[in-house]
């Protein structure tokens, strides 16, 4: 048995060379200096992994009064409730915190309670008004983001693209008041600079083939305005307040992202980016039946989201999904499967998501975005639903935050070999205006079932798409695997149908489309290449129901395999929060690898944990039983000991006496579920008691795997006699 509570305060004698290497790596002390305020800080990514599931007071603050004769210049406290909403109370703040939402975004419009002649000051009634709803999220724990919304006639205006020096001040000076009224709350407040701010009133107010420059230009300049001014206001937080940054009309489409320039050397900015995609589905009333959430669908939401992940996340600039939601067409299962692939998705990239609620449950066709019910504090029930997968999604403990599975290394047939159905080179631009012209269409006589199309091109990314003979129906898919070293883009067709949804004898036309300005040499049908699942895990429940209270015991898993195979994973278990326990090492000759676990390290609430193998090469490996045994029946030594291998890597080096004296000098950072990467497992723990097996961990145990790597002495463990 090892005994990870011991440890010596003093390191004795070690070999010259283990003390050339130690004086190099930092050993964290054993007693940690008091904190400062400093170390309450997060970064901007943690502070966004927190965010999770948020919900928007919709429809309240971000409301203004209107007359038959037009929007209001000024307005009261009146406009909290102009739009049907009711006052916000403690109650519906307290309703949403006990649901499991994490954050809460608070829509303020402003213009219509600012003194136009004089400097444009806020309301002080209004501004109170808006801090006392700020302080019922706040005061909850919660994160609570707080922005500039309609503005009416100043973000939103067709003369946007001319307009920047009539906008400034009036965003500078509003925006320096309200970072003033907030500036000690900590980082659980967070400023967005605008909302959806875009040409109004114009053809391209929503979409356009290109960005519209002038105006996308205007929006950056704004942008960065606002930055500085909530970096030059007095406040512990004005340099790591998190401040979220949308590009024109906060749009989801790749060609706005794209326009989106986030200021430079400013380590706490968020792209702020709405997604009620795909927009067919969730707000369409054009659309007669939205009982399905279809399989194109489900890809176009996928595609959507993975575009704000390549833009954003994959530059190293966190994003919030500051809107989205379905709107509620009596078609609650298939917002369910909706909300399925919304949060697996964005989960797996890291967006936290903000549910957009205006209190309108139903008969509203595309704005019937009502989850809470604010007259009484009860969540309506065909909506409910969608929030608990979302949170039964976000909560799950067994997939993790912003962590994308692995992609499997795929072999492609060779493009040479392939048939070619169509030949360049030919340049496709989006920017064209004509119908189409940002693709290349072919006549579809080509039989693709079982293929995949591979691309070769320079330029913007490619779609592939297929439409009827009208051009009518037209779906499109994104590569599934990109050769960047030599320009081929791999498609699948059999996806491609599927998305299709029809008969496939209704496709006349295959298009390439591109999503900014490429070239295409060619393009070439091969054989569809073999996709791997990308998560082999095996996953096996241990009931733990039968341990005793008052006996030291020890969970013995075993697993079995070919002998020799590496095998590694963990054993999981759900406390405060998911917690894993990890080992690593090789089959034994008879064809068994036992990890043993004191039970100590399972919180007395754990009834049941998870067995996992993350990797083993042999692919039949399985774990074959488990059993809680007492620690006083073990025999010695224990099995599956690999002595002196302390950091199990399979090999005794001089990094497994470094470790074992890091582990002397901090057990609580080196040690079994220590802090540092490297911090020892179980197995490594046994491994290291290699010198008089049995007392625990000493320097002794260093000195023996110095002594076999300088063949001292022929083989471990070493046992005094």
């Amino acid at each position: 048995m090892f005994d990870t509570s011991k440890g010596i305060k003093r390191i004795v004698s070690i070999s010259a060379a283990a003390l050339c290497m130690l004086s190099s790596i930092r050993i964290a002390p054993m007693t940690a200096p008091e904190a400062d305020a400093a170390d309450d800080i997060m970064t901007v990514w943690e502070i966004t992994e927190n965010m999770q599931l948020g919900w928007n007071l919709g429809n309240t603050f971000d409301a203004y009064v209107s007359t038959k004769e037009g929007i209001l210049d000024h307005s009261g406290l009146e406009a909290e409730t102009c739009w049907g909403n009711p006052l916000t109370t403690q109650a519906m703040i307290d309703a949403v915190k006990a649901k499991g939402f994490n954050t809460i975004r608070v829509p303020v419009t402003w213009f219509q309670h600012v003194d136009f002649s004089n400097g444009y000051k806020i309301d002080e009634a209004w501004l109170a008004r808006v801090k006392e709803v700020v302080d019922m999220c706040y005061n909850s724990g919660l994160y609570v983001i707080l922005n500039m919304h309609h503005e009416e006639g100043w973000a939103n205006r067709s003369d946007l693209g001319t307009a920047y020096d009539e906008i400034k001040p009036y965003f500078t000076t509003v925006w320096s008041q309200i970072a003033d009224t907030f500036s000690d709350y900590d980082q659980h407040l967070i400023f967005e600079a605008m909302n959806e701010p875009r040409a109004k009133g114009t053809p391209h107010e929503w979409w356009a083939a290109t960005a519209p420059q002038a105006e996308c230009d205007v929006i950056n300049k704004l942008n960065a305005d606002i930055v500085e001014v909530i970096r030059s206001t007095e406040s512990p937080y004005q340099e790591t307040r998190a401040i979220m940054l949308p590009s024109y009309c906060a749009s989801s489409d790749p060609t706005f992202m794209n326009a989106n320039v986030m200021p430079e050397d400013d380590d706490y900015l968020i792209a702020s980016v709405h997604a009620y995609s795909p927009y067919n589905f969730t707000m369409n009333d054009e659309i007669e039946d939205h009982t399905k959430f279809t399989k194109a669908y489900e890809n176009e939401l996928k595609q959507c989201l993975t575009g704000v992940k390549e833009r954003f996340i994959d530059n190293d600039i966190p994003v919030v999904i500051g809107e989205f939601s379905s709107s509620n067409y009596g078609n609650t299962e298939a917002r369910v499967a909706w909300a399925e692939t919304y949060a697996t998705t964005a989960k797996a990239y890291g967006f936290p998501c903000v549910l957009w609620d205006n209190n309108v449950p139903k008969n509203n066709g595309g704005e019937s975005h009502g989850y809470l019910d604010r007259n009484n504090c009860t969540w309506y029930e065909p909506s409910v639903v969608v929030i608990d997968t979302f949170l039964d999604i976000f909560n799950d403990p067994t997939t993790n935050w912003g962590e994308e599975p692995p992609k499997p290394v795929i072999e492609h047939e060779d493009i040479s070999t392939g048939k070619v159905i169509m030949e360049g080179p030919f340049e496709i631009d989006k920017a064209q205006a004509a119908t189409y012209n940002d693709s290349k269409g072919i006549d579809y006589t080509w039989d693709l079932d079982g293929k995949d199309l591979a691309i070769k091109y320079t330029g913007d990314e490619l779609g592939v798409a297929v439409s009827d003979a009208e051009w009518g129906g037209w779906q499109e898919i994104k590569a599934y695997d990109i050769d960047k070293e030599n320009g081929i883009a791999y498609f699948s067709m059999d996806e491609l149908f599927e998305v299709w949804g029809r008969d496939a004898s209704e496709i006349a036309h295959l298009s390439v489309k591109t999503y900014g300005v490429s070239t295409v040499e060619k393009v070439v049908a091969i054989t569809a290449a073999e996709h791997e699942p990308t998560d082999k895990t095996k996953k096996y429940t241990l009931d733990l129901r039968g341990r005793a209270d008052d006996i030291e015991q020890k969970l013995v898993v075993t697993f079995e395999g070919a002998p020799g195979s590496a095998i590694e994973g963990c054993v999981g278990f759900m406390a405060e929060e998911w917690e894993n326990i990890e080992y690593k090492g090789n089959i034994g000759d008879d064809g068994t690898f036992i990890v043993e676990i004191p039970m100590s390290k399972f919180p007395d609430s754990v009834t049941s944990a998870e067995a996992q193998i993350w990797w083993c090469d042999d692919e039949n490996g399985e774990m074959t039983s488990y059993e809680i045994v007492n620690v006083s029946d073990d025999p010695q030594p224990q099995p599956n000991v690999n002595y002196g291998d302390a950091n199990c890597d399979g090999d005794i080096s001089l990094a497994d006496a470094i470790l074992i004296m890091q582990y002397i000098g901090n057990p609580d950072a080196y040690g079994v579920g220590g802090t540092e990467a490297s911090a020892m497992t179980e197995q490594g723990a046994a491994n290291a008691d290699c010198c008089d097996t049995g007392d625990g961990i000493t320097n002794k145990d260093a000195l023996a795997v110095q002594s076999v790597l300088l063949k001292l002495v022929p083989s471990l463990p070493m046992v005094s006699k």
